[in-house]
This record gives C-alpha cells, sequence and structure tokens, in this order.
C-alpha cells in the first residue's frame, strides 16, 4: 500500500457513513442473529475454527449479511475478496479464480469469494462458479435478499448451507443505536450526544428491523442538531421523528416481501379476518404496491375462496377492480378496503374452485368422453340423419323447469363435480337442488 492509498483509506473510516464505521470486526460485536452465531451453534464454531465450507446468507437488508462476510475476512486465514453481482463480470470472476489458483498452488491458502447481491447474477454466471467451487478452488459466501431457492443455482444451492438472518429486533436495534452515540472511536462519541428514552425507542421501532435505516436516523440527528446550554446534542422524540419522515418497509414489488404480504393478504381474507386483510391491505398501499394488481387478487378470492355462498362477493370485487382503475390513489384505497372486507366477512366456500379441478382432471384423465347425442347441436345441415338433438327434454317443458336427463358423457354418469356446501347461499343452493329432483322422482 503506498502512500496515498493509506490517506485515502484513512479518510474513508473518518468521513464514510456511520453505518459503514460502526460495522463489527468479530463476533463478540455482532448484535442479533443468535439463531445462527450463538456460541454453541454451527456457524459460530466453523468462523471461530476457520472451517468454512460455501455459504449464502438470506435475509432483507441491513440484517448483517455483508457485517458477518466482514467478520468472517478479519477471522479467517484464507485470501478475502469481494464482488457485488451488480458491477461484476465473468471477466471479474475469470480473475478471482486464476489469482485463487495460484494462491492455493504457490501458498496452500484457500481464497473466500463474498458475493453480494448473488441473485443478481444471470444462470451463467452463475454456472461459470459452480466447477470452482465443487473442486475447492474457491469458498463461495453469498449474501441476497431474496429467496435463494428461487433465485440461485440448484446446483450452488446444493454445495452451500443457507444461513436465513432475520430482522433485528427492537431491543437489538437499541443496543445498536446506543452504541453509535456513545463509541468515541467508531460513532458519534465524540459529539457528546444522548438520546431520549421515547425517541430511542421510536427509532428502533420505525427502523422495522434495518440497522442501517436506524444509524442513518440517528447520524442525521447527531451532526444536524446544535448544540444545548449543557454542550450537549439532545436527540429528543421531535428530532427523531424528522429524522425519518416515514417507516421503512421493507418491500420489493417482486421479491420475497411482496409475495408474502399478498399472501398473508389472501389468507386473511379466506381466513374471515377483515382486520388482517385491512392491515395487510394498508402495507401494500404504504409501499406503492400496484392496486390493478391488488384488485385481481380480490377478485381470485372471491371466486375460488367465498364463490356461491355469496354470489355477490364477485359482483363486488370486480366492480372495484373497474372502480380502482377510474379513481386511483388516494381514493383507491376507500375502494380496495370495502371490497376485502366484503370478501373476508363473506361466508366461504370452495366448491366451484373443487368442481373445475376435478372435471379438469377427469378431461385429462378420459380425453374421448362421448356427449350424449340428444344434447347435440341439431340445426346445422343434416344434424337429424345424425340423430342429434332427437329425444331431447326442454326443461321450461316441466315441473319446477327441471326434468331428469343424463347430461354427463356415459363415461362420467353419475360422477359430481359440484358438491355445495351448507355455507350461505349455498346452503339454498343445495336445498333447491334436493327438491327439484326429489319433485321430479314423484311424476
Amino acid at each position: 500500500m503506498d502512500l496515498f492509498d493509506y490517506m485515502r483509506e484513512t479518510t474513508m473510516k473518518k468521513e464514510s457513513p456511520l453505518a459503514s464505521r460502526l460495522r463489527p470486526t468479530s463476533l463478540d460485536e455482532v448484535v442479533g442473529q443468535e439463531h445462527i452465531i450463538g456460541k454453541d451453534k454451527l456457524l459460530y464454531r466453523a468462523i471461530q475454527a476457520d472451517k468454512l465450507s460455501s455459504l449464502i446468507f438470506y435475509g432483507p437488508p441491513g440484517t448483517g449479511k455483508t457485517t458477518l462476510a466482514k467478520v468472517i475476512a478479519k477471522t479467517t486465514s484464507a485470501v478475502f475478496t469481494q464482488i457485488n453481482a451488480t458491477s461484476a463480470g465473468k471477466k471479474d470472476m475469470e480473475e478471482i479464480v486464476s489469482q485463487a489458483k495460484q494462491t492455493a498452488g504457490a501458498y496452500g491458502k484457500k481464497t473466500i469469494l463474498f458475493v453480494d447481491e448473488i441473485h443478481r447474477f444471470n444462470k451463467g454466471q452463475q454456472d461459470y462458479l459452480l466447477p470452482f467451487v465443487e473442486d475447492g478452488t474457491i469458498i463461495l459466501i453469498g449474501a441476497t435478499t431474496e429467496n435463494p431457492y428461487f433465485e440461485v443455482n440448484g446446483a450452488l444451492i446444493s454445495r452451500s448451507i443457507i444461513f436465513e438472518l432475520r430482522a433485528l429486533t427492537t431491543e437489538d436495534i437499541k443496543k445498536i443505536l446506543v452504541r453509535a452515540i456513545t463509541d468515541k472511536e467508531k460513532g458519534l462519541g465524540i459529539y457528546k450526544a444522548e438520546i431520549d428514552e421515547d425517541a430511542l425507542e421510536f427509532l428502533a421501532d420505525i427502523s422495522n428491523g434495518d440497522a442501517r435505516n436506524a444509524l442513518n436516523a440517528i447520524e442525521l440527528g447527531v451532526l444536524t442538531t446544535p448544540p444545548s446550554e449543557d454542550g450537549k446534542i439532545h436527540i429528543t422524540m421531535e428530532v427523531a421523528s424528522e429524522c425519518i419522515q416515514k417507516r421503512n418497509i421493507r418491500y420489493d414489488k417482486t421479491g420475497d416481501n411482496h409475495y408474502d404480504t399478498i399472501s398473508a393478504f389472501i389468507k386473511s381474507m379466506r381466513g374471515s379476518d377483515p382486520d388482517a386483510a385491512i392491515y395487510y391491505l394498508a402495507r401494500m398501499l404504504y409501499a406503492g404496491e400496484d392496486i390493478k394488481f391488488i384488485a385481481r387478487r380480490i377478485m381470485i378470492c372471491a371466486a375460488e375462496d367465498v364463490s356461491n355462498a355469496d354470489p355477490n362477493a364477485l359482483v363486488v370485487a370486480t366492480n372495484a377492480a373497474l372502480a380502482v382503475e377510474r379513481l386511483g390513489m388516494p381514493e383507491a384505497r376507500i375502494v380496495l378496503a370495502q371490497a376485502a372486507s366484503y370478501v373476508a366477512t363473506a361466508p366461504k366456500s370452495n366448491s366451484s374452485y373443487v368442481a373445475i379441478d376435478k372435471a379438469l382432471k377427469a378431461v385429462a384423465e378420459q380425453k374421448v368422453a362421448t356427449i350424449p347425442s340428444y344434447l347435440k347441436d341439431a340445426h346445422y345441415k343434416g344434424a337429424a340423419k345424425l340423430g342429434h338433438g332427437i329425444g331431447y327434454q326442454y326443461a321450461h317443458d316441466y315441473p319446477n323447469h327441471y326434468v331428469k336427463q343424463q347430461y354427463l358423457p356415459d363415461e362420467f354418469r353419475d360422477t359430481v363435480f359440484y358438491e355445495p356446501s351448507d355455507n350461505g347461499y349455498e346452503k339454498q343452493i343445495k336445498a333447491h337442488m334436493s327438491f327439484i329432483k326429489e319433485q321430479a322422482e314423484h311424476e
């Protein structure tokens, strides 16, 4: 390292963001994630013993994925190198692999390659790494906010241990914030800042488990708040509120949170919990989810989970979908709330859903079932000669507008696809069908 590199690194340490300066350098400094780095846990033992295999860290932003990689870099005897998948290409990986081979041959040292945002690599880039992970040329550590089982090559997954990092708790964030304002070497201790308990609680809670977000807020507060008469900087509730104007919602419209939240929303409507449905609706709206997407999911739930137990549910949901397109936000929130609460509180039945899937399975397994000739079209030329339509009984000519007649093909003569439940309007459907069939038996 020459003088200029040394000066640049020294300046970066002093002027880099607080979240970067305060990053732990040892396992003992890491806050949270005890489920994987507790002293009796596999990862803790592997890091301490410097016996790592390939790893993938998966979890939301600000939970310590890069931090753990940096801790490993500080503790391992292996050569540690880092790239970011958003900017690195195949050429970068070829150079790393070439250097790893030389290092192994010349010094007998392994090379750890940390790939941040590994889900950004395409299949070809991930495939390139595979043989070198397999033969031990490199030990791969990947970090991703996306579910690795969906976004990372299955072959790499099978050769790695997956560790899921959880959102930090409010108590975890409070510990980090206290350390930030008291640490004179890496933190903000030289500013003699103090934080009120309610402000500390507020910042820890509103950061939603993201340590980086909390540290950015406290840094902004300390650096922009003038000292009081006692010479100290006081971070009050008012100051804390100004530092974070809006709660940080971890939500990526193409990622896990998108699918997890919409899943919770649908399951809440299906489970007849309007409060939970409205809550998840609010989370999606707050994060900027597409209102047309939400409306489509409500329509699906109305048909799949309410069905004929309340046929009006689909009418409400469909009209809501039309309304949100014409209104837009913020008024669309009211329409979506009405539709979601209606579907959530409606009586439930999945009879139609079960019926169509059962019928589709039957069609797939018996593709040539013959339509009874009397049900076939009798209006085209020559139909009569083929016997089409002959013997058909017109339902409206009979009492209750019903006549007992075989409509299914012979192959499915006694098959029942649709079985109304005893919920809501389907109970009436069930009673009506039983009544007209019973009456027809006595004719």
